[in-house]
């Protein structure tokens, strides 16, 4: 399979492009904004005082850098909503593209935020950096979802979440003393995400657009087959373009499916509960949560043991769901959904886990085993496998789940009447 991957022209250095200006900058904006949290609420004391004479109490600086650090999530869900009707119009490489001026422009703010003596700058940068991982984390998926070979599609996927870590690391490093974690640098460590942005906004446009984009919405299959070859390299693309035809065939008169049309129809009943469970469970299992401090040493292991098997598991499986389980009308939207619950999550998760601390302790983390358990039992019962199949016979296992759990309508509901011909069926039965 790794021979496969580096075989290919281009596949491999799309993943690395696609990353560094996806995931990284998701995590590496996760992790940087702890370091200079002394300077900035110091920055924010003085600050007030030149402009009003009156010095802030601890309490209320403290207040505005919460606020200064929650506005990244609320920012993360304003560009996942916005995620699929920007990759639908533009293409997945273009609302990546348009995502790295977002980065840029909020790294300008901040660089010059101590400068213009403005806490305000870093509110808005901060905002626009959320906004920006928000579209970046989602597409980043698709993109990659759509471009790789049905055999590689769990391993490519996989990638975002080691850059996910890998900016995690990142900011980290780079936010030490010894680097950008300086009283007087601090600007240079809130703008540092525009370095990535800009090595992705100069090296993605060398690359080609999403097969499957280039097919399914678009219908040009001369570029399909192009950026195939160029992702591939040389080969015979027969299979995996009937493979496209088949999904633009059974999806041929329907147009990008809505968050609304998305709940109302009852033929993905299980796909969407599938998707929702996953992206709640993974914020739920407590990877977001906070150290505790209960049996140090002890604990130090557990935790990694548990971060590794996440990073193994649930972080790189479910950014591939929703491209696996739904066909090309309805991805978008599956993506929005994913990422708005995952913000939501992030939101949620930071304002009330201080008072389970407060109230349980330690024991706190029980509640991360059962939901752990409860999805383990769900993906057991409902998930199918997906490895090694296409769209088409991935959904018509769900479809089966659909049948099965609501008497048998979910085809009925799934197909209006021009659309239902007889040769679709038989292309999908066949593959």
């Amino acid at each position: 399979m790794l021979k496969k991957l580096l075989q290919g022209r281009m596949l491999l250095p799309l993943i690395l492009v696609t990353g560094i200006g996806g995931g990284f900058q998701y995590g590496f904006n996760m992790s940087s904004i702890n370091a200079p949290s002394m300077f900035i609420k110091k920055f924010i004391a003085e600050t007030w005082v030149e402009r009003f004479g009156t010095a802030l109490d601890e309490t209320a600086v403290t207040l505005l850098w919460c606020v200064i650090v929650s506005t990244y999530p609320i920012g993360g869900l304003f560009g996942a909503l916005n995620a699929g009707h920007l990759s639908i119009k533009y293409g997945r490489k273009n609302a990546l593209l348009f995502n790295n001026i977002v980065a840029i422009v909020a790294a300008i703010i901040m660089m010059f935020s101590k400068v213009g003596r403005s806490f305000e700058m870093i509110l808005v940068g901060r905002f626009l950096y959320g906004i920006n991982a928000g579209i970046g984390l989602n597409v980043h998926s698709m993109y990659l979802g759509e471009s790789a070979p049905k055999e590689l599609r769990g391993l490519v996927s996989l990638t975002r979440a080691m850059f996910v870590a890998f900016g995690k690391f990142i900011g980290q490093v780079v936010g030490l003393r010894e680097i950008l974690g300086t009283e007087t640098a601090w600007p240079l460590l809130l703008a540092f995400s525009g370095l990535p942005a800009l090595i992705q906004l100069f090296l993605l446009p060398w690359f080609p657009e999403s097969p499957r984009y280039l097919l399914i919405d678009r219908g040009n299959k001369v570029l399909c087959v192009d950026a195939l070859r160029r992702l591939w390299g040389q080969g015979d693309f027969f299979e995996e373009v009937q493979d496209m035809e088949a999904e633009q065939a059974a999806a041929r008169g329907e147009r990008p499916k809505t968050a609304r049309e998305l709940f109302q129809d009852r033929s993905v009943r299980w796909q969407l509960i599938t998707n929702i469970m996953l992206t709640v469970a993974m914020q739920l299992c407590g990877i977001n949560a906070h150290q505790f401090t209960w049996m140090p040493y002890l604990s130090i292991f557990l935790i990694f043991a548990y971060i590794f098997s996440y990073g193994i598991g649930p972080a790189g499986v479910t950014a591939i769901i929703p491209f696996e389980i739904f066909t090309q009308s309805y991805r978008p939207v599956a993506f929005v959904i994913n990422g708005s619950f995952q913000w939501l999550g992030l939101v949620l998760l930071g304002m009330i886990f201080p008072f389970i601390v407060e109230g349980l302790g330690p024991f706190c983390f029980l509640i991360f085993l059962g939901d752990c358990l409860i999805i383990a039992v769900f993906v057991f019962i409902i998930l199918p496998e997906t490895k090694g199949k296409t769209i088409l016979e991935i959904n018509e296992e769900f479809r089966k789940i659909n049948r099965k759990r609501m008497g048998g309508s979910s085809v009925a509901v799934r197909r209006k009447p021009q659309q239902q011909e007889p040769e679709i069926f038989v292309i999908a039965t066949r593959l």
